[in-house]
């Protein structure tokens, strides 16, 4: 019996640890994942009014962050991915900020706090479009870099850090 046992448990561990080494480089090489179908066509309503149609962007490095009113490191990092904006728009980059949140909400955030990006009301069928990008666990802040090849160069679950914001300019173009 502790033959079979043994026999199962390592079968077990290997099948975890190759799903471990599947994982990993997916993660690490977003480029080799495809876009879902129907990206580029994608639409979303703006605050303002009007809409926000992604195909505006295609051939321009993009980042699409996406983002929530009631989401602390969200609010954080948008100061930072407004300073991104600000520095690389010369360069062609583009930064877009889908809100996973009600309209109303959002719209009252950003009257107390307008924002220098683009904004795109993604409400909740945001959670399914950033996981088709990617983002499994449907947390947020999500983000994701595209270079002008139209192709992911990065995606990152979490809260940005300067470095790791400063690396796209240098990196992806």
């Amino acid at each position: 019996m502790k033959r079979r046992e043994l026999v199962i448990g390592s079968a077990a561990a290997l099948t975890a640890a190759a799903a471990g080494v599947g994982v990993a480089w997916w993660r690490l090489h977003p480029q080799d994942v495809p876009l879902p179908a129907g990206f580029w066509e994608s639409r979303f309503e703006r605050p303002e009014g009007g809409e926000l149609a992604l195909a505006d962007y295609r051939g321009k490095p993009l980042v699409l962050n996406f983002w929530a009113t009631w989401c602390p490191p969200c609010i954080t990092e948008l100061p930072l991915l407004e300073r991104f904006q600000r520095e690389q728009q010369p360069r062609g980059w583009s930064v877009l900020a889908l809100a996973v949140d009600g309209p109303t909400p959002v719209r009252e955030f950003l009257r107390k706090r307008p924002l220098a990006l683009p904004v795109g009301l993604a409400g909740l069928d945001g959670v399914e479009f950033g996981r088709a990008l990617g983002n499994a666990q449907g947390g947020l802040p999500f983000t994701v870099v595209l270079g002008s090849d139209g192709r992911l160069r990065s995606r990152k679950l979490g809260a940005l850090k300067p470095a790791e914001v400063e690396a796209w300019a240098a990196a992806i173009v």
